[in-house]
């Protein structure tokens, strides 16, 4: 099946891009920067898999049209997607500007939105699909100085939930996986203190690897998760317990 994986150009992304390569799927690599997926799709077809890339930013609605496009015509219809793009960023509650704030729900949840509401009619058509979106523990529990990103992951739990409820009857599997701590760009983009008290809450002592949140979007990809709907795994290191 082809898997379209947004943000694949680093981090988890990447790793997911990876894991499900590995699973025998071909990849559409997306990134804001063509260079970058063009790296991961390069490793992927360079371990036996068969991979794209496909720049465009997931805020943009023509820029998703046209990526959505091009797939389909170049390489194939997605059955999986898996929103992945975002971007981190820090800063206490009074000092994050309304730029920064629309600009998080921007990629975040309106990207979520955007690339699904792309991918998601042939899906329905084929009664036959899989949507994983790319949360976090912090839309879970919130984080200091993180609000509009804890909104923003806190948002797209609740688009999981609400398109499980509309789609699963008709094919179309959707859930979602929120992350802890995971030792990406993203995270080292913290500060120090924060990382700091961060590791020390962890029932496990410590952050995850990109590669284990691929092994969890692996597993939600394959029919052993056929019972699985609307539903939000947590890789976070004890962080939320459910």
């Amino acid at each position: 099946m082809i898997a379209l994986v947004t943000g694949a150009g680093s981090g988890i992304g990447a790793a997911i891009a990876m894991r499900l390569a590995k699973e025998g799927h071909a990849i559409a690599v997306n990134d804001l920067h063509l260079e970058a997926a063009e790296e991961v799709a390069e490793a992927i077809r360079n371990t036996g898999g068969a991979a794209q890339a496909f720049a465009a930013d997931v805020s943009d609605a023509e820029a998703v049209s046209e990526m959505y496009d091009s797939i389909t015509q170049d390489f194939g219809t997605p059955g999986i997607l898996v929103n992945n793009a975002g971007f981190g960023h820090q800063a206490p509650f009074m000092d994050i500007t309304p730029e920064q704030f629309d600009r998080i729900f921007a990629v975040h949840v309106r990207g979520t939105f955007l690339v699904t509401r792309a991918c998601l009619p042939a899906m329905l058509d084929a009664v036959e699909g899989i949507v994983v979106n790319i949360a976090s523990q912090l839309g879970q529990v919130g984080g200091v100085e993180l609000v509009h990103y804890s909104g923003a992951k806190a948002a797209i739990i609740g688009m999981t939930k609400s398109l499980a409820r509309e789609v699963s009857a008709k094919g179309v599997r959707v859930n979602a996986v929120a992350p802890g701590p995971i030792n990406t760009p993203l995270v080292e983009a913290l500060s120090e203190d924060w990382k700091t008290a961060k590791r020390a809450e962890l029932p496990l002592g410590r952050f995850g690897e990109p590669s284990e949140v691929g092994g969890v979007v692996a597993f939600l990809c394959s029919d052993d998760a056929a019972l699985f709907v609307g539903q939000t795994l947590g890789p976070n290191s004890g962080d939320v317990m459910l």
